[in-house]
C-alpha cells in the first residue's frame, strides 16, 4: 500500500505518519508547503523516525494551485489519499476569510481533481471538524449527517471542502470517506493552541484567558482527544468504514476549559492565574460548546486506545521535559 498524506508536517498528520509507520508496512508520500504550522522537525522528532524514514518521501507543494504534471510524477502511484492539510485557526479565519477558502475549499478541490484521475484509488479520506455543525446547546450531540451551521469562516471552509468531497463521490464515484474530529491535543502541537499555550503561561506565571458565557461563570467545553487516538481511528475507518459515509471521532468525555486549565496547573506544579472572559459575545465566530455523537464508531466496536486523563497527563509531562520545551516556545 502507498498512501499520500497532505499537510504531512502538520500536528495531526505527523501523528498519523507515526501510527502508520508503527502499525503497517505502507509507504508514505507527503505534501506540505511548510508555512504557518508546517514543521518537518515534527517528523524527525518521532521515536520511530530513524528506523523507518526510508518509507517516507516528502514533496514540497501548495495545493492551492492545481497539482501539475511534474508533481504527479514525483508522487507516483498511490492507493490511498489522506487529506489532512488545512488552515485551522478560528481567529485567523475571522481576520482573513479568503485565505481559508483558498486553503480548505480550493485546495481540497484541486486535490479531488487530481484524485479522480488516479486509476484504482481505494480511498480518499477527508479530515473534517466538529465545527461545521456550529455550537451545540447543552444535551445536544451532533450526528455525522447533521446540518451545517458554521459559526465562523474556518468552519464554513471545512464544510465547503466536505461538500466538494461528496460532490466528487456522487459525480465521479470517488471512494470518499469523511470524519469529523473534536479538539485534538498531543505532542508537538502548535503553541497558539489552548493546551500548549496554557502550559507555557502557567510555567511563566501569566494569566490564562478562559472563554466563558455572558455571566463569566461558565467556561466553554470540548471533548478533547489525543492525536494518537485520532490516528488509530483514521486507520480503523480506512479498514472498516463504508465508502461515501461519514464518521465522528469523539473524545472520551466532555471537559470545560477551566477544569482543564486547573489540571494542567496541577501537573505543572504551579498556581493557575486565570480570567473568565465573555469572548463569545465580544468576538462573534467563537462557539462555547462543540459536541459530537460517537455512537456510530462505538457500534463498530471502536475503542479509544488511551483514556483522556492518562493522555493529557502524559502530554503535559512530555512538554515539561527540557528537550521538548521548544515546542511550546520556551
Amino acid at each position: 500500500m502507498r498512501v499520500l498524506i497532505t499537510g504531512i508536517a502538520g500536528f495531526i498528520a505527523h501523528h498519523i505518519v507515526e501510527d502508520i509507520l508503527k502499525n503497517t508496512n505502507w509507504e508514505i508520500v507527503g505534501l506540505d508547503r511548510l508555512d504557518t504550522s508546517g514543521n518537518l522537525n515534527r517528523l524527525t522528532d518521532i521515536e520511530i523516525w530513524e528506523k523507518e524514514k526510508r518509507r517516507v518521501r516528502f514533496i514540497w507543494n501548495d495545493i492551492r494551485a492545481p497539482i501539475n504534471e511534474y508533481i504527479k510524477k514525483e508522487i507516483g502511484n498511490v492507493d490511498i489519499i489522506l487529506h489532512v492539510a488545512a488552515s485551522t485557526h478560528v481567529d485567523r479565519s475571522i481576520e482573513n476569510p479568503m485565505e481559508f477558502v483558498m486553503d480548505n475549499v480550493v485546495g481540497t478541490t484541486n486535490l479531488l481533481e487530481y484524485a479522480r484521475k488516479i486509476p484504482n484509488l481505494k480511498r480518499f479520506f477527508y479530515f473534517s471538524t466538529d465545527e461545521v455543525f456550529g455550537s451545540a446547546p447543552k444535551g445536544i450531540l451532533h450526528k455525522e449527517w447533521s446540518g451545517y451551521n458554521s459559526g465562523n469562516p474556518y468552519a464554513a471552509s471545512k464544510a465547503g471542502g466536505e461538500e466538494m468531497c461528496l460532490a466528487f463521490a456522487n459525480t465521479f464515484k470517488l471512494p470518499v470517506l469523511i470524519t469529523h474530529t473534536m479538539n485534538v491535543f498531543g505532542e508537538r502541537q502548535h503553541p497558539e493552541k489552548f493546551i500548549p499555550m496554557t502550559i507555557r503561561k502557567v510555567l511563566k506565571g501569566e494569566t490564562v484567558i478562559i472563554h466563558a458565557d455572558k455571566s463569566k461563570t461558565k467556561a466553554g467545553s470540548r471533548f478533547y482527544i489525543h492525536a494518537r487516538n485520532v490516528a488509530a481511528a483514521v486507520r480503523f475507518v480506512l479498514d472498516k468504514g463504508t465508502i461515501g459515509e461519514k464518521y465522528n471521532i469523539v473524545g472520551e468525555k466532555e471537559v470545560d476549559n477551566l477544569t482543564l486549565a486547573r489540571f494542567i496547573a496541577e501537573v505543572v506544579g504551579k498556581p493557575l492565574k486565570y480570567k473568565m472572559v465573555d469572548f463569545h459575545s465580544s468576538r462573534p465566530g467563537h462557539d462555547l460548546r462543540y459536541a459530537l455523537d460517537g455512537a456510530r464508531l462505538k457500534k463498530m466496536e471502536w475503542e479509544l486506545p488511551k483514556n483522556f486523563k492518562e493522555s493529557m497527563r502524559q502530554t503535559i509531562q512530555w512538554n515539561l521535559k527540557p528537550e521538548n520545551k521548544k515546542w511550546i516556545l520556551l
